[in-house]
C-alpha cells in the first residue's frame, strides 16, 4: 500500500481549523480521507475528581496524550486502522466508547498544538496555520462553548484571558513559522481552500 499524505492543520481556538478540515474533506469524500482531532486525544484523567478535571490547563502540550496520538498516526500511516479515543467536555474526561478509524490515502490531523509536537510534526506532508483575528476567534469560542460545551460566558471569558491568550502565544503562534501554507480568515478563504486542494491532488499523482 502506498504511504498516505499525511496533513497537519492548526491555529488559535476558533480560527477555523475544523472548518478548513471539513472544506477538504468535502473534496474528496469519506472514502478518501480519514479525520483525527486532536482535541479526542486529551488524556484519559478518570483518576482525578471533577472539580481537579476543571483546573487542569487544556492548552497545555501537557494535557495531551501525544504518545498515543503518535502511535494512532503511525498505525494509519501503515495501513492499519484504528480506536480514536473519545472526549466529553462537559465533564473533562474521555468516554468509554471510541471510533473506528480506517486508513485512507488522506489523513487530516487538526488541533491547536498539532505544529508545536516534534513527533507530529515529523510526520506531516503538508502543514497548516490557520491565522484568524483574536477578536474573531474569542467571540467564535464563546458561542461554541455556551451551545456545544455547557460553559457560561464568564467562565470562557475567564479562562481566555487566564489561559487561552498565554498558552496562545507561549505555543501556538510561534509555530506559524513551521507552516508549509498560511491561511488567513480561515474557512472564510476559498482560495487558499483551493491552492491545498489542488497541491494534494498534484501529491496525490505524483506519489502514483
Amino acid at each position: 500500500m502506498r504511504r498516505p499524505i499525511l496533513i497537519g492543520i492548526t491555529g488559535g481556538t476558533g480560527s477555523g481549523k475544523s472548518t478548513i478540515a471539513k472544506e477538504i474533506y468535502k473534496k474528496f469524500g469519506e472514502q478518501c480521507i480519514a479525520m483525527i482531532e486532536q482535541d479526542s486525544y486529551y488524556k484519559d484523567q478518570s483518576n482525578l475528581s471533577f472539580e481537579d478535571r476543571v483546573k487542569i490547563n487544556y492548552d497545555h502540550p501537557d494535557a495531551f496524550d501525544t504518545r498515543l496520538l503518535v502511535e494512532h498516526l503511525n498505525k494509519l500511516l501503515n495501513g492499519q486502522a484504528i480506536d480514536k479515543p473519545s472526549y466529553d467536555f462537559e465533564v473533562h474526561n474521555r468516554k468509554a466508547e471510541t471510533t473506528r478509524v480506517e486508513p485512507r490515502e488522506i489523513i487530516i490531523v487538526e488541533g491547536i498544538l498539532v505544529l508545536e509536537e516534534l513527533e507530529i510534526r515529523d510526520l506531516l506532508d503538508i502543514k497548516i496555520y490557520v491565522d484568524t483575528d483574536a477578536d474573531v476567534r474569542i467571540i467564535r469560542r464563546l458561542i461554541r462553548d455556551i451551545n456545544e460545551r455547557g460553559r457560561t460566558v464568564d467562565s470562557v471569558i475567564n479562562q481566555y484571558l487566564n489561559v487561552v491568550r498565554p498558552m496562545h502565544m507561549q505555543f501556538i503562534e510561534p509555530t506559524k513559522r513551521y507552516a508549509d501554507i498560511i491561511i488567513p480568515e480561515g474557512g472564510h478563504n476559498k482560495v487558499a481552500i483551493d491552492m491545498i486542494v489542488a497541491n494534494i491532488k498534484q501529491f496525490l499523482q505524483r506519489e502514483d
